[in-house]
């Protein structure tokens, strides 16, 4: 998979591949291997300088673990959301959802009716795990079929933890209901979108969920 284009700065938190390297044990040409196969999500800074998602490289990690690993991640989910307080902190939503046409169109609706909300995206739900842990999400948006662990599952691991009860779930899917029926026991009580409504639906969703205001004409 070719490189993201965003810029960044040098000070952000992410990481160069030589940093990544080290973390993991692995060869610097490995680690560049592993971007170009999509297994990392990187990018390039104006001048040039290669730098590595800090997610996709916990993700990584949390994938090379095992199953278990989920659960020790929500574990860790846990203490942060005990350690930090959600006062002063920004409105956040975190768009879980593998497809760029829907992520941005999501955007462009968050952007044109909630342009106060801070909004982030992960493509898959290990990296998804990992973004709400540090950004503490008011409302989670929530693709059904994803990458790396699929939405339903994703949801029971969030659902284990009763201090998670403060993010509010959006589901989004293209799937019928017939075909989401393997789904249902991750389903019940969660407002759904369907994708092809999306554009009418979801606005009225993330207003719920938000408790923001009904729009006026």
């Amino acid at each position: 998979m070719p490189e993201s284009k965003h810029s960044k700065d040098m000070d952000s938190p992410d990481y160069s591949t030589m940093e990544v390297a080290r973390m993991l044990g692995l060869a610097v040409r490995s680690v560049q291997l592993m971007v170009d196969r999509g297994e990392l999500t990187a990018w390039k800074t104006p001048g040039g300088h290669r730098r590595i998602s800090r997610e996709s490289v916990e993700a990584w990690q949390l994938q090379r673990q095992g199953p278990g690993a989920l659960a020790r991640a929500a574990g860790r989910l846990q203490a942060t959301v005990a350690q930090e307080s959600s006062a002063g902190r920004p409105r956040r939503v975190l768009v879980i959802e593998d497809s760029v046409h829907y992520q941005n169109l999501i955007a462009m609706l968050l952007k044109q009716q909630f342009p106060d909300v801070e909004l982030h995206t992960a493509h898959d739900g290990i990296v998804g795990l990992a973004m709400v842990g540090q950004l503490q999400p008011e409302v989670l948006i929530v693709d059904i079929l994803l990458p790396g662990i699929d939405g339903a599952t994703l949801i029971t691991s969030l659902r284990s933890h009763v201090q998670f009860a403060h993010s509010r779930l959006v589901v989004v899917t293209s799937l019928d209901e017939d075909q989401r029926q393997p789904y249902a026991f991750a389903l019940a009580g969660v407002p759904l979108v369907h994708k092809p409504r999306l554009v009418l639906d979801l606005p009225q969703a993330l207003r719920e969920a938000l408790g923001a205001p009904e729009q006026t004409a």
